[in-house]
């Protein structure tokens, strides 16, 4: 009886075993068509995004661009189209406003970590914490400040303002946006970023 069942555990285990191999190239097989199928969708929100694109040079500028700043982006924002559509509307607000692209970016991981719908205890709304008032200075008063776009345009607008007024000195203009004027933390945060947005 003991012996029985010893042969039945060892049957169980050899079957197991087989069905396990026989599985196994399954499971690689599904799972090789899983990261296909994700690169698949970057490799679609990419091509979407440059055929969108109007603020490059070129196709090939836009497709490496958008390649290395879309690896650095992920962390922030994970959703593959998501992603390309919001570096395609930095790129551009940016290349509007003669700023560089990766130096907004800076200012948007250090303002709002990319969260579109980011609201300060002061009321800074948005990707790039634009204050409400500024609607009435350069806009208008019915403006979405957390809509994207409408953010974008603003901020990027407002930089290039306090750049002028500056001189063009960084330190000071990225302080007086903030609002901090007088006190260069801010500004030592978002040159920090910067370098790694390069």
């Amino acid at each position: 009886m003991h012996r029985g069942r010893h042969q039945q555990a060892k049957h169980f285990y050899l079957i197991t075993l087989v069905l396990a191999c026989l599985l196994s190239p399954l499971n690689a097989s599904a799972q090789a068509e899983q990261t296909n199928a994700l690169d698949e969708e970057s490799r679609r929100a990419m091509q979407a995004a440059i055929a969108g694109s109007d603020s490059f040079v070129d196709r090939f500028d836009a497709e490496v661009w958008l390649m290395s700043m879309s690896g650095r982006l992920k962390r922030f924002v994970k959703d593959p189209h998501e992603r390309m559509a919001l570096l395609q509307s930095i790129h551009r607000a940016a290349t509007r406003a003669e700023l560089q692209p990766a130096f907004v970016l800076a200012i948007i991981e250090v303002e709002s970590g990319f969260n579109p719908y980011a609201v300060s205890r002061v009321g800074a709304q948005g990707l790039m914490q634009v204050m409400p008032f500024w609607k009435h200075e350069i806009g208008q008063g019915q403006d979405n400040l957390i809509d994207a776009e409408t953010n974008l345009k603003y901020g990027c607008t407002i930089l290039k303002y306090y750049i002028k007024r500056a001189d063009g000195h960084m330190a000071e203009a990225l302080a007086r946006y903030n609002g901090s004027y007088g006190s260069y933390r801010y500004s030592r945060k978002v040159m920090a970023a910067w370098e790694n947005w390069r």
